[in-house]
């Protein structure tokens, strides 16, 4: 059902979905972070149970969507929170689900990508499950050129990103997933810093 909504919103949007590469294995998934349109191409991509910050809860129409959706959610402004959230996401991995986060923490333009945080790469390490590296980008439909109009950064509000993306025009959504990754003695800071590189070249 999530998956169908999530299309449909897409089409709305006038988002045309491009998948690339197969079904991220089940366990942890970890993507480049762009705009808050990465949570409806993800969904509408592969069945998965997002980790978000708390703040989207009260975004319009979006945020009663993505909490309906069986998304986990984080206290940024708690440290303490951290922990909790680790020890959640290491749970439903143990029961076979598939949950994907954006390690770098925060939205970018695109076309960097930032470093990846390690701590909740350790859910994965106490899981243990393999982790899947995913590339997000956003290209115009006619030029096939990278777009920055979905992107959500700096003093973007959610109304004005959403009302640039619809200006575009057509946009393609490209979800390219990567080979599957066991940890292979590394810890959670190597781990995270190759995940990084994987998703770098996928969203190339």
């Amino acid at each position: 059902m999530v998956q169908t909504w999530s299309k449909e919103l897409l089409a709305i949007l006038n988002v045309t979905l491009v998948l690339k590469g197969g079904q991220p294995a089940l366990g942890l998934v970890v993507a480049n972070h762009v705009s808050w349109l990465d949570i409806l191409v993800m969904n509408a991509s592969h069945p998965v149970r997002f980790l978000s910050k708390s703040d989207v809860k009260a975004w319009p129409l979006l945020g009663r969507l993505i909490e309906g959706s069986g998304t986990l959610f984080i206290e940024r402004s708690k440290r303490r929170d951290a922990l909790r959230v680790v020890q959640t996401i290491t749970r439903y991995l143990r029961d076979g689900h598939r949950i994907a986060v954006f390690p770098e923490g925060t939205t970018n333009d695109g076309i960097n990508v930032l470093a990846f945080h390690g701590n909740l790469i350790q859910a994965a390490l106490d899981a243990p499950c393999p982790v899947t590296p995913v590339g997000i980008r956003y290209l115009d439909a006619v030029s096939g050129t990278r777009s920055l109009a979905p992107a959500y950064v700096d003093d973007d509000t959610l109304l004005s990103s959403v009302w640039r993306t619809l200006r575009q025009g057509r946009l393609l959504a490209e979800v390219c997933v990567g080979d599957p990754q066991l940890v292979g003695g590394r810890d959670r800071r190597q781990w995270a810093h190759d995940l990084r590189e994987a998703v770098v070249r996928l969203a190339s």
